[in-house]
């Protein structure tokens, strides 16, 4: 299998979202701008959150088998895909690449 990078490209805060929402919470995420992350045999890289993993799973397990090309071009690089975790408080996207070793 192909080892799939993920980096954290953008993180977002809805502050107006929350306030109205969401209930008090201490810790939300420990991601940074810039984090990189690697999966290796499509398995979830150790410090990325399960919400982040179960949105992007689908998209790594693809590209780990040397498939791409995701909704007939939507990526300039067919071995990639911009992904979104699904907190719509703090949504952070993720760019997934399929690695050439």
């Amino acid at each position: 299998m192909i080892k799939v990078k993920i980096t954290v490209m953008r993180m977002s805060r809805y502050d107006d979202l929350i306030a109205l929402y969401e209930n008090p919470i201490e810790h939300a995420c420990d991601l940074k701008l810039g984090d990189v992350f690697v999966s290796t045999d499509a398995k979830k890289p150790e410090g990325l959150c399960d919400s982040a993993w179960e949105s992007m799973r689908p998209f790594v397990t693809e590209l780990a088998q040397g498939g791409g090309n995701f909704y007939d071009g939507w990526m300039k690089d067919p071995h990639s895909a911009m992904i979104s975790c699904n907190d719509g408080f703090r949504p952070v996207s993720f760019l997934l690449e399929a690695l050439n070793d």
